[in-house]
């Protein structure tokens, strides 16, 4: 049994609004991604880190990425989704994972993951039968909004908080499950966990903490940037 990991970068970050994709944005002197990279790469048990780019994608050659040989692998096969990408990664690695080989999935977009998160999740979830993801639960007031906005946006309920948790990266499940998952479940799927729902399976939250953010607006690139640097001082 060997761990793997996939990082899906073939999105543009439409909601960043910046001129490159978001994972190639600067942050703290290094294109996003690398920090995700960066983590993933420290831990000794995880075998293998790939790379999942768009076919189209141009800027991946613009970057120094001498010393990462060892440890990298990068995938042209990125598709139309997340779960289309993350799927056809799966099917480009059959080869070299085992269907009971674990695969960890993490954003591209979450470059402040915690070294001790991330082994949490392994100790945590190595020897479960279904797998698992890191995840937060919610402590904010959770509000519905109105499907009637011809006067702004407005609150419809309250939404009950006791038991949700909000999903983060890593997602952790064995190639063969998850493959199984992403085929079954369609490509509309916003994260791993969502299809393995779908095959009646209950995956194992294992509590992180809000570090580990995903940068999806301009306002989060500069909070990602403190929390590197506090993390690495």
């Amino acid at each position: 049994m060997k761990f793997y990991a996939v990082i899906p970068a073939a999105g543009s970050g439409s909601r960043m609004g910046g001129a490159i994709e978001k994972q190639y944005m600067d942050l703290n002197s290094v294109p996003m991604i690398a920090h995700a990279m960066m983590v993933l790469a420290r831990e000794p048990r995880i075998a293998r880190i790939f790379v999942v780019l768009s076919p189209t994608d141009k800027r991946w050659n613009n970057y120094d990425w001498h010393g990462w040989e060892e440890r990298i692998e990068v995938l042209r096969c990125g598709g139309r989704t997340r779960a289309e990408t993350v799927l056809n990664a799966l099917g480009a690695i059959a080869e070299v994972c085992q269907p009971d080989d674990w695969v960890l999935v993490h954003d591209a977009a979450r470059p402040c993951l915690p070294d001790e998160m991330l082994g949490k999740l392994l100790d945590e979830v190595a020897d479960d039968a279904v797998g698992g993801l890191l995840a937060v639960p919610v402590a904010d007031t959770l509000k519905r909004a109105a499907g009637d906005t011809s006067s702004g946006t407005r609150a419809e309920a309250t939404v009950p908080r006791m038991g949700l948790w909000q999903a983060q990266t890593p997602q952790m499940f064995r190639h063969g499950a998850l493959t199984e998952a992403l085929r079954t479940a369609g490509s509309d799927m916003t994260d791993e966990a969502s299809a393995i729902e779908k095959l009646g399976l209950q995956p194992r939250l294992v509590e992180s903490d809000s570090r580990n953010l995903k940068v999806t607006y301009p306002q989060d690139l500069e909070l990602a940037g403190l929390i590197l640097g506090k993390m690495n001082a």
